[in-house]
């Protein structure tokens, strides 16, 4: 079991050794992971070439570290427990030896559909225990699985099944979210028209609604299982072999493919997961992400398995049938730590107390946020109310690209303060940098926050693309990387996540490249060109500006367009990206080399109207005034 820091003076400790001496430090808890060979050496890295590598020519297999090291001890205990979307339904508890004989039979039946060592295959389902079952069987034959949220679109779907080249899918007929029933292999077979690479699609029932099964290239899941039984030999793996591919939206418009590896994203998820939630044998914890975002991989999935969790999945949204389902969830299986996101907070806060009329929540010990940073009244309301002024909250910083928890506080250990992730984890080196790269030295400072030395969850490379992973993140300030946010440093050096300080904006805790959306609005036929801003929004935390030029709108004038504006962001990427307000313009705000000044733009959403600094580099100083009117009459 990997260690678990249990006061603040071990924490003091346990950091200062992780900094003087990070190999060693890192060596140390690997060491209670099993592997089949050890390490060469323990890293290599050049920030340069973005060329990262931890644990050299180690070999192992994640999922014996998940169930061989803990079967013995373990193999009754409870691993997942699935609260389906409606609560009507029965529960479903696996334990690890279930989980294991899942795994395993699922795992045989991708070999038997010609899944090899190094194949990619996708995975494009609802939150069902069968999708970490496909996940892990995966890691267990060495495939390199890539979940796609079963929120996108079907261009979204095609686009990332491409780039990865998977030759499987495994996907469902539908899919449930509160009320609605999402027509998944639907959108999955719309995909799959333009994907040549997918030669198999393995469907889950799971609504029962009638689809079109494809002869020859799809196969039902309970089919294929009724057939095949037995355990596979784990697949020998390398640390430094793709575990998964993980798409996340880019500031080019085109996704990126994050590439996280075995050893060292293994060790940091369970290590991470034990400290920061400070878990313990026996707790129930529940994790509210979607395991289509890297949260669900990282600790819904991995980490918690790991470290000999139980771990629950839930497949509903938190105000279906009511704004009390999570707090009936943590009730009904005596929930012990509790991890969501401020935007799920901020809704449920803002329907009214009465729901949580009743509700007990006294098994509750630690409380987590995740996502972005969660304003003050939001975590006064989540302590006060949901931890009863006892649960300490881990408010925890940390992106896709890093593979879990850089900057939180370790619960009931490090003390909290309103809206501040507080302190760096094990051997993370955080460096906040002005605009020229030059590192603010001590506390009550604020720039951009980098991390100067690598860690073993950090993302290897973007799949296909070294070149982009390297200008991305490693090209902005030397020998550093950037992490793309903005930070402050207080004066007891505490840290504040002040938000994205680049081209992409935070939405409920999901990233997206503003010239993905943008690419998606300029799609529609009377579209010249259009510019997409964050600004804050109550409940979201960020929402969507669209400034957008048209020379002419249809018959149903910019209603319409308007309308069939959030119809093809929809189409194109999926509901949760459409704009939040489309405003009209007759152009924008543009440098004489054709660079559009979002600045301007962003200070305009936020609903500041003047001020806007130095006007004189655009072409057209006039076109701001124009913007502002037609901003204010938007409302």
């Amino acid at each position: 079991m990997v260690p678990k820091i249990s006061t603040l003076s071990g924490y003091i400790f346990e950091y200062q050794k992780s900094i003087t001496n990070p190999t060693g430090f890192w060596a140390n808890i690997a060491e209670t992971f099993y592997w089949r060979k050890k390490w060469d050496q323990v890293l290599t890295w050049d920030f340069k070439k973005a060329d990262v590598k931890w644990f050299l020519n180690a070999k192992l297999n994640i999922t014996e570290n998940i169930f061989e090291r803990h079967l013995f001890h373990r193999g009754n205990q409870t691993a997942i427990i699935w609260e389906p979307n409606d609560p009507n339904d029965a529960t479903v508890k696996l334990s690890y030896f279930e989980l294991f004989d899942k795994v395993n039979q699922f795992a045989l039946i991708l070999k038997q559909q010609g899944i090899e060592k190094g194949d990619r295959v996708a995975i494009y389902m609802p939150m069902v225990p069968e999708l970490a079952i496909t996940m892990l069987a995966c890691a267990r034959i060495g495939a390199v699985h890539s979940v796609i949220f079963a929120g996108f679109s079907a261009q979204s779907l095609a686009d990332r099944i491409i780039d990865a080249g998977a030759k499987l899918l495994v996907t469902s007929d539908g899919g449930y979210r509160g009320s609605k029933t999402i027509p998944i292999k639907q959108i999955a077979d719309e995909a799959m028209e333009s994907c040549k690479c997918v030669k198999t699609a393995i469907v889950l029932k799971r609504t029962n609604e009638p689809v079109t099964m494809k002869p020859g290239r799809d196969v039902w899941w309970h089919d294929l299982t009724q057939q095949i039984n037995g355990t596979i030999e784990a697949e020998i793996m390398d640390a430094e072999d793709p575990l998964f591919i993980l798409y996340t939206s880019g500031s080019t418009g085109k996704p990126k493919g994050v590439v996280h590896t075995i050893g060292g994203y293994m060790v940091y998820t369970a290590y991470t997961f034990r400290n920061v939630f400070q878990y313990g044998d026996g707790d129930i914890y529940f994790c509210s992400a979607d395991i289509g975002w890297i949260t669900g991989h990282s600790y819904l999935v991995y980490g918690p398995l790991l470290t000999g969790a139980t771990t629950l999945i839930f497949e509903g949204i938190p105000t279906w049938p009511d704004a009390g389902r999570f707090w009936e969830i943590v009730d009904k299986y005596q929930v012990n730590q509790f991890y969501t996101a401020p935007t799920a907070l901020r809704s449920l806060m803002a329907m009214g107390m009465k729901w949580l009329d009743g509700k007990h929540l006294t098994s509750l010990k630690v409380l987590g946020t995740v996502g972005e940073p969660i304003n003050e009244e939001a975590w006064h309301w989540y302590h006060d109310h949901i931890g009863k002024n006892r649960c300490p909250i881990v408010d925890t910083w940390w992106q896709t690209e890093t593979g879990g928890i850089m900057i939180s506080p370790l619960a009931g250990i490090i003390p909290t303060k309103p809206s501040y992730a507080t302190l760096p984890f094990m051997g993370i080196r955080p460096a906040i940098v002005d605009q020229e790269g030059n590192e603010l030295m001590g506390n009550s400072v604020e720039g951009n926050l980098c991390i100067a030395y690598p860690w073993p969850g950090m993302a290897r490379t973007i799949w296909g693309d070294h070149e982009r992973f390297r200008e991305t993140y490693f090209s902005t300030f030397q020998n550093l990387y950037f992490t793309g946010d903005g930070v402050k440093r207080d004066e007891d050096g505490y840290y504040r996540i002040l938000g994205r300080v680049d081209d992409v904006i935070n939405v409920s805790g999901h990233r997206m490249g503003t010239a993905e959306v943008e690419n998606a609005i300029n799609e529609h036929p009377l579209v010249n060109e259009s510019a997409v801003v964050g600004y804050p929004h109550a409940i979201k935390g960020q929402g969507i500006f669209a400034f957008v030029v048209c020379t002419e709108f249809s018959t149903g004038g910019e209603e319409g367009v308007r309308n069939s504006i959030l119809v093809g962001v929809s189409k194109f990427i999926g509901a949760f990206a459409r704009p939040d307000k489309i405003v009209f313009v007759k152009g924008l705000p543009k440098t004489r080399s054709g660079k559009i000044m979002r600045r301007i733009l962003r200070n305009i959403a936020e609903g500041q109207y003047t001020n806007f600094g130095d006007t004189t580099t655009l072409l057209d100083p006039d076109i701001v005034t124009e913007i502002v009117v037609a901003a204010q009459k938007l409302g």
